[in-house]
Parts: structure tokens; C-alpha cells; sequence
């Protein structure tokens, strides 16, 4: 793992850390899905609906407040982001109904939409352009330790004391993270707005509007499956809550490792092989799925897709810079954007699909997805340089 050392500002680990924090309350709905549901009082298809409802609104709002929020200082931004996160999942411990927790959660998802690409923006005016991707790919890792480590202790504290718990430890390190940003960050930070042309030209590029497909359907596909592992594992494997921790920290270890050898070999390889890899190694999981019928063998199973699950996305955002690297701040939104208007699908999928009783059918209809998107990416290659 990269540190800052002499060379990287102490800004950068408030921003690490808040990227932790965004990723473990992104994560903790997934992690505690039994409990929500049990505790609500409704089927777990139901209770996925607080996943896609808040991915939907993440896609919606990331371009919209990268608009909106374009004379902000970064500082102001961020802090106060953090805290809403903090303040909603308080709101979210508080209440007993699907009905009255939905509209909360929704709300709370404003902030991962602000907080991580506005981090990654801010990064530019915080270090020289020589260390701009060493600084970005540093603040980033927090999404992966989170994977490592904020769900697994997430979905062991839901349950074993209950999934009110694990939302309020995200309201606790929300205002741990608003604090930090608050007393390390330069007051002053304005990133220079999206122009209108370089959005325009983004959507009119065949070769980065493919690219962006992929990450709709790679994320579709996965969040089919992914969004119900809780219920999924203790329906097929009856999991306790220790088990079902584990699951989730081999699954991050390994993704943490994937996204580590991606920005290792990325240079080797290129980045549509990456690219390529990493989607085979999700492929290769769900299509071994059935065979993950205890514990081990289900930790087995899941290696090769969580290598590919983060390091495909971060070779994705790698392959759009180097396609149009002035237009990069435009596609990378965009492709941000792309991946939760994916994984809300996949939710949506996976849910329907439980509720036809068939848990069996999500890796199949996970593995189309992902097939489609291997196919897409590999007809993004033959397109060549975007113009």
C-alpha cells in the first residue's frame, strides 16, 4: 500500500479515511440484509430495494452535484457530506418500518455521490501533476480496506447486536471523518467546473460510450448476486453471523490483493486485457458458483471474481483516461455514475429473482451479465482511440 510519506500531503488521509467510511455505509445494507429484514418484518427481495433505490440515486446525483457543486470550496464540501452521511444514518437506527427507513437511506446516499469523486477532483490542486495518480489511486484504496474490513465488521456487529448498531458505528466514523477533513484539509480548494463541451463529446464518442457500457453491465451483473450474499449464504450454507463475516473478509482480502496486482501489471498488460481479466475472473466464479456448498469451498469459488471486482473497475477508469485523456474528467464521472445506475439493475434483477424462490438462478442470470459485458468490452478495443 502506497503512504504518503515525505512526498504525499496529510491531507490525503482524511480523505483516505473518508472513502472508508463512504464505503463501509455504502456496504453495511448488503451486510446486514438478514437482519433488515428480519427485523422489518419483510422478504429480503423487499429489503434489497434499499440497495437499488440508493444506487439509483448515487447515479443520479454524482453529475448533477459535480455541477451544482462547482464553486464550493472542497473543504466546506466534503465535511459537511460526511457529516449529512453521518446525521441520516442516525436518522436510520431510529426507525422501525421499511417504509420509514427507505426514504432516509435514499437521502443518506447523496453523500457517497458528493464525497468521493469531489476527493478525487480536489486531489489535483493538492498535489503535483507528477503524484496526481499515486495520489488518486491512495485516497481510493479506502473503498478497498472498507471491503476488508468496514463490512465485514459491519455484518458481524448486525449480527450479533443488530443492524441498528452497525448503521450507528457508520454515524460514529462519519463524524470522526467530518472532523478530520475539516482540521487537515487547505480551505480553498476550487477544482474548475465540467464544461458543457467536454460532456457533449463524451456522449458522442462510440469507443468511451462502450466503455461505459461495460461498467453498467459488469456491475448489473455482479450486484444480481452480490447484493443478497448475506441471504443468499445463510439460505444455501446457513451461516452464522461469525461465517458470514469471514465470507465477506476473504472476499475483500482478495479484492484488495486483485486491485494491488492491477496497479502493479496494469503497464504489462495493457488496459483492455486488464480489463478483460478481470471480468474473466468474475466469470469464472459465477460459473463455479454451484459448487461453493460449504464454507471453504465457497471461499474458493469466490477468489477469482474478487480479484477481478474492484481491479476490472479501476483498469476500467484507466482505460477511459488514456482513451481521451482531456476528456477525462467527463468520462470518469460518467462511468461513476454508470456503475451505480448498474448495480441499482442488478439489485432490482436479484431481488425479482428471489422472489420467485429460485436463490439458484442469480449466479446464471449474474454470469449473462457479465458475458455481455466481456462482449461489449471486447468490441470497445476494435474501436480504437476516441475522437
Amino acid at each position: 500500500m502506497p503512504t504518503p510519506g515525505h512526498s504525499l500531503p496529510p491531507a490525503l488521509w482524511p480523505l483516505l479515511f473518508g472513502n472508508f467510511v463512504i464505503g463501509t455505509g455504502v456496504m453495511v445494507v448488503p451486510g446486514t440484509l438478514n437482519e433488515l429484514s428480519e427485523s422489518l418484518q419483510v422478504s429480503v427481495s423487499s429489503a434489497g430495494q434499499l440497495i437499488s433505490s440508493g444506487a439509483f440515486m448515487m447515479a443520479v446525483a454524482a453529475p448533477l452535484f459535480a455541477a451544482l457543486a462547482a464553486g464550493w470550496d472542497r473543504r466546506r464540501l466534503l465535511t459537511l457530506s460526511l457529516l449529512w452521511f453521518g446525521l441520516l444514518h442516525a436518522a436510520c437506527a431510529l426507525t422501525d418500518t421499511l417504509a420509514g427507513l427507505l426514504p432516509l437511506r435514499v437521502l443518506s446516499l447523496v453523500a457517497p455521490a458528493i464525497f468521493t469523486p469531489q476527493a478525487a477532483a480536489s486531489v489535483g490542486l493538492l498535489v503535483p501533476l507528477e503524484q496526481r495518480g499515486r495520489a488518486i489511486t491512495f485516497i481510493f484504496l479506502g473503498w478497498s480496506v472498507a471491503s476488508v474490513v468496514g463490512m465485514p465488521i459491519a455484518s458481524f456487529i448486525g449480527g450479533t447486536l443488530g443492524w441498528r448498531s452497525a448503521f450507528l458505528m457508520v454515524a460514529i466514523m462519519s463524524a470522526i471523518g467530518a472532523a478530520w477533513v475539516w482540521r487537515t484539509l487547505p480551505s480553498d480548494i476550487r477544482p474548475p467546473a465540467l464544461s458543457r463541451a467536454a460532456w457533449m463529446q463524451t456522449l458522442r464518442s462510440p469507443a468511451l460510450m462502450l466503455c461505459v457500457g461495460v461498467t453498467v453491465l459488469s456491475a448489473a451483473g455482479q450486484f444480481v448476486l452480490f447484493s443478497y450474499f448475506a441471504p443468499y449464504w445463510h439460505h444455501q450454507l446457513g451461516t452464522t453471523p461469525g461465517e458470514l463475516s469471514f465470507l465477506f473478509l476473504a472476499f475483500g482480502v482478495a479484492g484488495l490483493l486483485g486491485n494491488v496486482l492491477m496497479m502493479r501489471y496494469i503497464g504489462r498488460l495493457g488496459v483492455d486485457r486488464a480489463v478483460m481479466l478481470g471480468l474473466g475472473g468474475i466469470a469464472i466464479s459465477l460459473l463455479a458458483w454451484p459448487l461453493g456448498v460449504t464454507l471453504w469451498t465457497t471461499v474458493l469459488v469466490c477468489i477469482p471474481w474478487a480479484l477481478g471486482c474492484f481491479s476490472s473497475n479501476s483498469a476500467q477508469q484507466a482505460r477511459l483516461v488514456g482513451l481521451a485523456p482531456d476528456l477525462a474528467s467527463a468520462s470518469v464521472a460518467l462511468n461513476t455514475s454508470a456503475l451505480y445506475i448498474g448495480q441499482a439493475m442488478g439489485a432490482a434483477i436479484g431481488g425479482w429473482v428471489i422472489a420467485t424462490g429460485d436463490f439458484g438462478l442469480l449466479s446464471w442470470v449474474a454470469l449473462v451479465a457479465v458475458a455481455a459485458a466481456m462482449g461489449v468490452s471486447a468490441l470497445a478495443r476494435r474501436m480504437g482511440p476516441a475522437h
